[in-house]
């Protein structure tokens, strides 16, 4: 079972719809980068689920600051930005996949699976 974290409560609820089959498990969410850093550094969380576009804190620098407390933490990208180049950029921070919106369930869950076989 992994544990995920993220701060949107559509995405939560797409997850939540996951076959349980799945190895998924929202342990904790977060309404924005600080919280996200917070709920990282006292919880078991293997992945986190973000957006680019958050209050208080983007998600590039979450980011960052999320690689720099846990190197091997898990981070999917969900967000309506579809740029090429802030794709990147988030790829070269640390984030493993993008997902762009809207998408599937099953869209979700092949990423989130991809993400996990590395």
């Amino acid at each position: 079972m992994y544990n995920l974290l993220d701060d949107s409560m559509i995405i939560r609820n797409k997850i939540s719809r996951l076959p349980t089959t799945s190895n998924f498990k929202i342990v904790g969410k977060a309404n924005n980068g600080e919280e996200a850093l917070k709920i990282v550094k006292k919880m078991p969380i293997d992945i986190v689920t973000i957006d680019l576009t958050m209050p208080e804190m983007d998600g590039l620098t979450c980011i960052k600051e999320l690689m720099q407390i846990k190197p091997n933490l898990q981070i999917l990208v969900v967000s309506a930005l579809s740029d090429k180049a802030t794709g990147i950029k988030s790829l070269e921070l640390g984030a493993n996949g993008f997902l762009t919106k809207p998408f599937s369930d099953e869209q979700l869950l092949d990423a989130l699976n991809e993400m996990m076989e590395d």
